[in-house]
């Protein structure tokens, strides 16, 4: 967790549709924050925002979320946006107590796709996932999960308990029993167009 991203938000008093589309014309977007407490409404610059979310740390970092003036700690747990436009429309926060540990999704980032053994054979690799849900304290949450795919060879598959996980982070998925450890990124062989 070596960047603090730091959201700056207003607590807001309107609701409803009606509101929400005078704040997203006038620059800002809704949002609320919930968990160890009452929930808030509020409102945040759309520019900051957008800055904010173009990291993709953001979304499996401890965030500082200051709202008027007060600082505290979230996580961002939805986003929701324009289905044409590059605006976002809402925003979901967290509050968390780093003593309590949270369910984050976190990104996979694939390595040696094609200078692995599978790769210098031609084979393509093909990702069933793209991020794990965990569970951890927030003090221990990784920015990322590193699958290295130097041994995987055409016609074999990496699973969710083959993931070289930091100490103290647990995937969800693989508490629910062994039927659970799911294949995180497959080699297939290349297809060859016939002539």
């Amino acid at each position: 967790m070596s960047n603090v991203f730091e959201f700056v938000a207003e607590t807001r008093t309107t609701n409803g549709k009606t509101a929400s589309r005078a704040m997203r014309r006038s620059g800002s977007v809704p949002a609320v924050i919930y968990g160890h407490g009452e929930p808030q409404m509020l409102s945040l610059n759309h520019n900051e925002v957008v800055k904010h979310l173009s990291h993709e740390e953001v979304y499996s970092h401890i965030l500082d979320l200051t709202i008027d003036g007060k600082t505290e700690k979230a996580i961002l747990k939805g986003v929701q946006r324009h289905p044409a436009k590059v605006r976002v429309l809402h925003l979901d926060f967290l509050r968390i107590d780093l003593a309590d540990r949270i369910k984050v999704h976190v990104p996979l980032h694939f390595i040696n796709e094609h200078s692995g053994i599978g790769g210098k054979k031609g084979g393509v690799a093909a990702h069933a996932m793209t991020s794990v849900e965990v569970f951890c304290l927030p003090a221990y949450l990784p920015e990322f999960i590193v699958v290295d795919l130097a041994r995987l060879d055409v016609g074999c598959s990496i699973h969710l308990s083959e993931l070289n996980m930091p100490a103290n982070v647990q995937i969800i998925e693989l508490t629910h029993g062994a039927n659970h450890d799911l294949p995180v990124v497959s080699m297939q062989a290349a297809k060859v167009p016939v002539e």
